[in-house]
């Protein structure tokens, strides 16, 4: 499987830019995403102050490579850049060795369950 990484820093964000973050994604980009063509999942994940990142996994080489290309033309206009104010600090693309699906199973879910 073929994964790409994009990560922005959080560290010279205003303090409340998790929680703008957390409601774009459940108000918009979780729907996005349910319906792009070639992604088999994708992950949204932050560390408070620190960082907020977005994890792809899809079909096909190709299938990243469309995206990455798109997404990085675009970049400076994203939700995602605005709301932090700035770019990301990396995107990069990885192989993803293996996953499973533990006996929790998945649940696919627009916000944090806590």
């Amino acid at each position: 499987m073929f994964g790409l990484s994009v990560r922005w820093s959080l560290t010279n964000a205003p303090a409340d830019t998790l929680a703008h973050l957390r409601k774009y994604v459940e108000e918009e980009s979780f729907a996005k995403f349910a319906g792009l063509d070639g992604l088999r999942f994708k992950t949204w994940g932050a560390r408070e102050g620190e960082w907020f990142e977005g994890r792809y996994v899809f079909v096909s080489a190709d299938a990243r490579e469309k995206f990455q290309t798109s997404f990085e033309e675009t970049v400076g206009g994203a939700v995602g850049t605005r709301i932090i104010g700035s770019v990301p600090v990396h995107i990069e693309p990885f192989e993803v060795v293996a996953v499973v699906r533990g006996p929790a199973g998945f649940r696919s879910s627009a916000n944090f369950e806590g």
